[in-house]
């Protein structure tokens, strides 16, 4: 399978084009092509700016690209709320142009969405094809997202996904380090659950996903769940998070359970964020490992003395 795949980048007609180039998707990106000696581009700001339109057709036909990644989102959550346009700019309708380009241009084109269009009512993972029903504008705009690329591209392949973090940009695990070496305590939601998934694993999966796009253009498109194994609360994350800085000797603050009501923000969050990745591995053969393996590689990056390149 390995060598099928190297010989399939080698074939690739372009490079495989990322929109979005500073995200902690976008980079992870970078990295896993670097690895696998795959010729890969990123566009973002200022080259493109999604909030204003800019058309991406002659950038495709300049480049040729053998698939196209949209990891570019409107994803600060609390401030949508009082940004909707902006957020439906980008999340929808930047979304539906470039799968737009890519129809026109018989490209595959693969568009990264989210748990967040679920309203968080289920009891049990949800499936792709499970009722959906968002909570605030995010949700509401990469719902739309999704809608408005399947619409112009059948053939597109949208993937959801969940609780994203990495040694890049901002995210829990980040957040949760930064105020471990600041506050004497630190409060967690506890009654918020989902799968905490690793940038890096997933972009190593979305790679894997383009080989079949290309091989299979068109007879693979539709919605599909892509998250770590396993499920684990907020609270829950962080206290593993605590445990590998107290085995690095680090020091640790004092971790509190809270629930949802107790902290209040402007957009409200669904309850179970759990989504049921079935169809990616049956479709594809991807799945990606458990969460609590892909968070010791995490934290290894994120923990290493300056002189160690450990990422």
């Amino acid at each position: 399978m390995v060598s099928f795949v190297r010989e399939f980048e080698a074939r690739l007609r372009g490079p495989v084009l990322v929109v979005g180039k500073s995200g902690q998707l976008a980079r992870c990106l970078q990295e896993a092509a670097i690895r696998r000696n795959l010729a890969l581009v990123s566009v973002g700001r200022p080259e493109l700016d999604l909030e204003r339109g800019d058309d991406l057709a002659e950038t495709v036909t300049a480049m040729s690209p053998a698939a196209i990644i949209n990891a570019a989102a409107y994803t600060a959550v609390d401030r949508a709320e009082a940004e909707p346009k902006r957020a439906y700019r980008v999340n929808r309708d930047a979304a539906g142009r470039m799968a737009a380009v890519a129809r026109e241009q018989g490209i595959p084109f693969i568009h990264v969405s989210t748990d967040y269009v679920f309203d968080g009512r289920k009891h049990s993972p949800y499936r792709e094809d499970d009722q959906t029903g968002p909570l605030n504008v995010y949700g509401r705009s990469k719902l739309e997202g999704e809608a408005a690329v399947l619409k112009v591209d059948p053939g597109a392949i949208v993937l959801r996904t969940a609780w994203v973090y990495s040694p890049y940009g901002q995210n829990f695990v980040r957040t949760i380090l930064r105020l471990s070496a600041t506050q004497p305590a630190v409060l967690v939601v506890s009654d918020q659950y989902g799968s905490p998934t690793s940038a890096l694993d997933l972009a190593e999966a979305i790679l894997t996903i383009v080989h079949q796009a290309r091989a299979d253009h068109g007879s693979v498109g539709g919605i599909y769940h892509l998250t770590a194994q396993g499920d684990v609360s907020w609270h829950d994350f962080a206290t593993a998070i605590f445990e590998q800085l107290a085995r690095r000797g680090l020091p640790v603050p004092d971790l509190q359970a809270i629930i949802t009501d107790d902290y209040p923000t402007p957009a409200r969050r669904p309850a179970n964020s759990r989504l049921d990745c079935s169809k990616a591995a049956q479709v594809f053969g991807v799945r990606l490992p458990h969460w609590h393996s892909s968070l010791e590689e995490c934290l290894a990056c994120l923990l290493a003395p300056a002189d160690v390149p450990a990422c």
